[in-house]
C-alpha cells in the first residue's frame, strides 16, 4: 500500500501551482485532500513554515523555504518524521534543479511539470523501501521535530485564513458571489414565492396606507413605516438566500426578527391568521438559507 499519495510544489507568496505528482488513484478522501491543499496554497504567508493537517485516513504535511512550500498527502500509518524526512528530499531536490530567481518569474501554473518525474522517483523510493536511503537523515528530522514540533492546523483556520487573505473577514461583493450554493430545492422555490407574495402584500398595505397617513392620522405613520420595513425585509431573505453572504447566521437572525416585530406592532391591521402566515414564511424563509449550503467543487489541483 502507498503510503505517501500525492506531492505539490507551490509558490508561497501567491499559491501559484509550481508542480505536481501525476497520481491515478480516486480514493475520496485524496482527492478531498487534494482540494484543501489548494485551499491551504493560498494562505501560506500567514501559516508558520511547517505544519501538520489531520485527517480520517489521510493527512497532509507541508514545509516552506525561500518562498516556495513542499505539501504531500500521506497515509495516517506513515511516521510524521518520515512524512517530512520526505518533503525534505522533495525540497532538496527542487532547489538543485530551479534557481529561486526563476521560480519568482514564473507566471503561469505548473511551469515546472517535468520535475513530476523527480517527484515520482521519490515517492516509490519512500512508498517501496519505507523511507530515506540515510537513517542518520531521518535522525536528524526527528531531533529537529522533537525541538520544533510543526504545528497542528485545523481545517477551520484554513478557511478562517484564506478568507482573511482573499478580503479580510468580510469577503469582498464579487468574491462571495463566485462561490457557488448547492441548487435551489422545490422548498427553496416555494419559499421564494411565499416571500415574494408577502413582500407585495406589504408594499401594497403600506403604500395605501401612505394616503390615508398624510390626510387623516399622521400617527399612523408608523404603521407605513412596519409594512415598507416588513417588504425590505422579505427582500433581503430572497436575496440571502438565492446568494452566499458573510455573516449569514447574523443577517438572518436579524431579517426574521425584525419582520416579526414588524407584525406584532400591525396585530390591530392583520388577523391572528394573518400574522402566522407572515412569520411562518419568514421562519420557513430563514431555516432554508441557512441549511443551504456552498456547493462542493472536484478538485482540479492534481495533474
Amino acid at each position: 500500500m502507498s503510503v505517501i499519495l500525492f506531492a505539490f510544489v507551490v509558490r508561497v507568496r501567491d499559491g501559484l501551482p509550481l508542480s505536481a505528482s501525476t497520481d491515478f488513484e480516486h480514493n475520496r478522501e485524496l482527492q478531498q485532500r487534494k482540494q484543501q491543499i489548494k485551499t491551504i496554497s493560498k494562505a501560506l504567508s500567514h501559516f508558520p513554515n511547517r505544519g501538520t493537517i489531520k485527517g480520517q485516513e489521510l493527512n497532509i504535511y507541508f514545509v516552506s523555504s525561500e518562498g516556495v512550500s513542499y505539501m504531500t498527502v500521506c497515509h495516517c500509518s506513515l511516521p510524521v518524521a518520515k512524512a517530512f524526512c520526505f518533503l525534505e528530499d522533495l525540497r532538496w531536490e527542487f532547489t538543485a534543479c530551479f534557481k529561486s530567481a526563476v521560480v519568482a518569474l514564473a507566471a503561469r501554473p505548473y511551469p515546472f511539470l517535468e520535475f513530476d518525474s523527480t517527484i515520482q522517483k521519490l515517492k516509490q523510493q519512500y512508498n517501496h523501501s519505507g523511507g530515506p536511503a540515510l537513517e542518520v537523515t531521518l535522525a536528524e528530522v526527528q531531533e529537529d521535530l522533537r525541538i520544533h514540533p510543526p504545528q497542528v492546523i485545523n481545517l477551520d483556520e484554513v478557511e478562517f485564513t484564506n478568507g482573511t487573505a482573499n478580503g479580510h473577514m468580510e469577503q469582498n461583493p464579487g468574491a462571495s458571489q463566485n462561490q457557488r450554493l448547492e441548487p435551489v430545492t422545490a422548498p427553496g422555490i416555494l419559499s421564494l414565492v411565499l416571500n415574494i407574495m408577502c413582500a407585495s402584500l406589504n408594499v401594497i398595505r403600506g403604500v395605501h396606507l401612505i394616503e390615508y397617513t398624510f390626510q387623516d392620522d399622521y400617527e399612523g405613520i408608523w404603521n407605513v413605516v412596519a409594512f415598507l420595513l416588513a417588504f425590505a425585509c422579505c427582500v433581503f431573505q430572497c436575496h440571502l438566500y438565492l446568494f452566499h453572504s458573510s455573516l449569514k447566521k447574523l443577517k438572518c437572525f436579524t431579517l426574521l426578527s425584525v419582520i416579526v416585530l414588524c407584525n406584532l406592532h400591525l396585530h390591530g391591521l392583520r388577523n391572528v391568521w394573518q400574522l402566522l402566515f407572515h412569520i411562518s414564511v419568514a421562519t420557513f424563509s430563514t431555516v432554508l438559507t441557512l441549511t443551504r449550503k456552498l456547493q462542493d467543487r472536484t478538485s482540479d489541483c492534481g495533474v
